[in-house]
């Protein structure tokens, strides 16, 4: 059984991590397929929407500990030899690997959602942090834990925490290894959407429908803009975003919803 699942159905790219017996932690095998599918998904010009799940228990409890207690880096080799016990094994397992996975979900235009329960700890919470956007079931816990073991936060939290709560909330986090609720992650801005625990994939797909429904290169433009702009001043902004502007309203999609909202009906944006 792989350790992860990579689907494609009307538009909607969906990567299931699929170690339920681990809670989805990390494993060499998963990381290389969750690579080959998001350079999939960045180089697609048919799809329009990402979904990242786990199954089983949780969402993902990230770095695997029984990988670290035999010195093997961050990820189950599952009986390979190509992971060592050096210092530049080790940071070759996260810069080579699973730091890829946060980096690719950067490079991604389109919308890029996370559906979590269970437990979504470490590394397996700071991958959704890389997404767009984050819907949680009400059971779910959230944790950065890297000091429980005794390690830095390796995988992005010590970037994206700050740009979400501010730095003192992001040491506390770090520092305290809190455990959040979901309900209580939202309130900080660090989840977008909580959902009772037997509506969460209802929720999902239809969140994701309608995003696959909505006008693609004016979405993919926004999302561009968006990111962009919290690195840009807003002289530089206006001039990215005029042009693409200008792009937009040469499309089809530009007229048709025009036309929609004339005519008071729903756009068909092709």
């Amino acid at each position: 059984m792989s350790d992860l699942i990579f689907t494609v159905e009307n538009q909607i790219a969906r990567i299931v991590l699929n170690r339920p017996d681990s809670i989805n932690a990390f494993s060499l095998e998963m990381i290389d397929l969750w690579i080959d599918a998001l350079e999939t998904v960045r180089d697609s010009d048919d799809i329009r929407v990402l979904v990242v799940s786990g199954n089983g228990r949780g969402f993902c409890s990230g770095g695997d500990i029984k990988a670290m207690a035999k010195g093997e880096g961050f990820l189950q080799s599952d009986g390979e030899k190509d992971l060592s016990s050096t210092a530049l094994a080790r940071k070759n397992s996260l810069w080579k690997k699973v730091q890829r996975i946060p980096l690719l979900l950067q490079e991604i235009d389109i919308p890029v959602v996370a559906s979590l329960h269970g437990i979504a700890f470490g590394a397996g919470f700071d991958m959704t942090l890389a997404c767009d956007i984050r819907i949680a079931a009400e059971n779910t816990k959230i944790s950065e834990s890297y000091l429980n073991v005794g390690i830095v936060p390796g995988d992005g939290a010590a970037w994206f925490l700050p740009r979400f709560v501010g730095t003192d909330r992001a040491l506390e986090l770090l520092w305290n290894r809190t455990v959040l609720t979901a309900q209580e992650a939202k309130d900080m801005g660090l989840v977008t959407h909580v959902v009772a625990d037997d509506q969460l994939q209802e929720f999902v797909d239809q969140y994701v429908e309608k995003l696959a429904a909505g006008p693609q290169v004016a979405m993919r433009f926004t999302k561009r803009a968006v990111y962009q702009g919290l690195n840009l001043d807003l002289r530089t902004h206006y001039d990215m975003i005029s042009s693409a502007m200008g792009i937009a309203t040469e499309l089809e999609d530009y007229q048709e919803g025009v036309n929609a909202v004339i005519e008071k009906r729903k756009p068909k944006f092709k």
